[in-house]
């Protein structure tokens, strides 16, 4: 199953609004975790499928990793995260509400999935692996991913650089973006460093960014990251 991208369990630390699901239930009999929607109208984008769905009488729009989809289809899903007044800026739209789904199957499954978290696991275990090849020498006066996470503690709040090679990115989340880099240098398990930022940068792309270092960043429903660079811009 693909990773959403949507990611949503951060809500609570930017804003506040976002809470379990609590759209009226047509859950099916065979799994009473699961949600029963028939699909009224599909909206695609280049990373997501919206869709406004009718379940139990009452009609919502959803958004899950793009996929193929119908009106006239019914499909399942477990759980979700609301977003109040939620502003795609590719399809210049605002949803006054919306809920992300983490996986959209035309028969119920088991309800246990986790919530999504696009970003990474807890304590920042992210979902991405160590990319061969890369050797991306520090920023001038900045530090490799290895000893940033050997030294955590010391750079906890303090704003600095860090250069790296662009292995994912996630744009438009929660208003911001979402990039990993990694520079061929790791301490332990950690090779890949997490940064937000409002800039925009392209896959595989050698990149610099300035922004806050934070330690131990808890975000609620469970997710946590042990280090991430925040609110950064990309020196140019």
């Amino acid at each position: 199953m693909r990773s959403f991208v949507v990611i949503l369990a951060l809500l609570v630390a930017f804003t506040g609004c976002v809470k379990k699901n609590k759209v009226p239930t047509a859950q099916s009999q065979a799994n009473p975790g699961m949600h029963e929607v028939k699909v009224a109208e599909v909206i695609q984008s280049s990373q997501y499928t919206y869709l406004k769905v009718a379940e139990n009488g009452a009609e919502n729009w959803i958004a899950v990793t793009r996929q193929e989809a119908a009106p006239g289809e019914t499909y399942y899903y477990a759980d979700a995260l609301e977003m109040k007044n939620f502003e795609s800026k590719e399809l210049k739209r605002t949803f006054e509400t919306i809920y992300f789904v983490q996986e959209l199957s035309k028969q119920p499954k088991s309800a246990e999935a986790e919530l999504p978290n696009p970003h990474g696991n807890a304590m920042g275990k992210v979902s991405v692996t160590a990319k061969e090849g890369i050797s991306v020498a520090p920023a001038q006066d900045g530090l490799s991913i290895a000893k940033l996470y050997t030294s955590k503690s010391d750079y906890a709040g303090k704003k600095i650089k860090m250069k790296g090679q662009v292995v994912k990115v996630n744009n438009e989340v929660m208003g911001k973006n979402w990039v990993h880099i990694q520079d061929g240098t790791k301490d332990g398990d950690h090779f890949d460093l997490t940064i937000t930022t409002m800039d925009k940068v392209e896959m595989d792309a050698v990149v610099t960014f300035e922004g806050t270092i934070a330690v131990n960043k808890d975000f609620g429903y469970g997710y946590a990251y042990e280090l991430i660079m925040e609110d950064a811009t990309l020196v140019k």
